[in-house]
């Protein structure tokens, strides 16, 4: 039987009443804490269309110098009503007021059509056709099968998602470490795992959510063979090992 949100508690949870770091307090209410993100929200339908995309990236890096639009009129000669409309994607701007805007916000040409142009990538990876790949503890019998990839992308982070099989012959190796976040989520078997000072008893359907930057790993294979999925983020331009 699933337990409730107001049963669990944290590991290391001793003083009561406080607040604690995963948002439930030590006498196992949850703490909520509202998400930053709708994740059902949609961005303008008309995002594709030439003005949006330029009037989104004028109002962006606009807002990144910290000035206004009476700022941005004053030192590019454009009245405060046409910026209101190339900001809301309502007007075409000519190459002319294009170059103005361009020097007056100190970024290229080319970065007004950024968002017009970029493109989405997305991965789909059929049952059994993931990539094995070799990690740092590929050497205690640790199979890793790489889900998908996707590198350079506007979100400014990397995800890679593993499929993570451990068999008799694999070794405990409680002492990864590594940039970013990882989420675990227990598909068979069982196993003790370690984050920090801190050992989570998983089954089937346990997650764990953690700091990866914190030595972590199985612990003690309870029960094999064992098989969990990992999801690993990092910003780009960094590695994880």
């Amino acid at each position: 039987m699933a337990k409730k949100t107001s049963d669990i508690k944290p590991a290391g949870a001793t003083t009561a009443g406080k607040a604690q770091p995963n948002g439930i307090s030590a006498n196992g209410r949850t703490i909520r804490t509202p998400l930053t993100q709708d994740p059902h929200a949609i961005r303008d339908t008309r995002e594709k269309v030439l003005e949006v995309a330029i009037g989104h990236e004028v109002r962006a890096f606009r807002k990144k110098l910290g000035i206004t639009v009476a700022d941005l009129a004053a030192a590019t000669d454009i009245s405060l009503g046409m910026l209101s409309k190339i900001e809301n994607g309502i007007t075409s701007p000519s190459l002319t007021t294009l170059q103005a805007l361009s020097r007056a916000l100190g970024v290229p040409l080319t970065a007004f059509f950024r968002r017009f142009e970029e493109e989405h990538s997305a991965v789909f990876v059929k049952a059994g056709e993931g990539v094995d790949v070799e990690r740092r503890g590929t050497r205690a019998g640790h199979q890793y099968n790489l889900l998908g990839h996707i590198g350079a992308n506007t979100s400014g982070v990397v995800v890679e998602p593993y499929m993570i099989t451990l068999t008799e012959e694999s070794d405990v190796f409680p002492t990864f470490q590594h940039e970013g976040m990882e989420f675990l989520y227990m598909l068979e078997g069982e196993v003790l795992y370690r984050h920090g000072s801190n050992l989570y008893p998983m089954k089937p359907g346990d997650s764990l959510f953690f700091d990866a930057d914190a030595p972590h790993g199985p612990e003690e294979l309870t029960q094999l063979p064992m098989r969990y999925l990992s999801i690993i983020c990092y910003p780009q331009n960094s590695s994880t090992s």
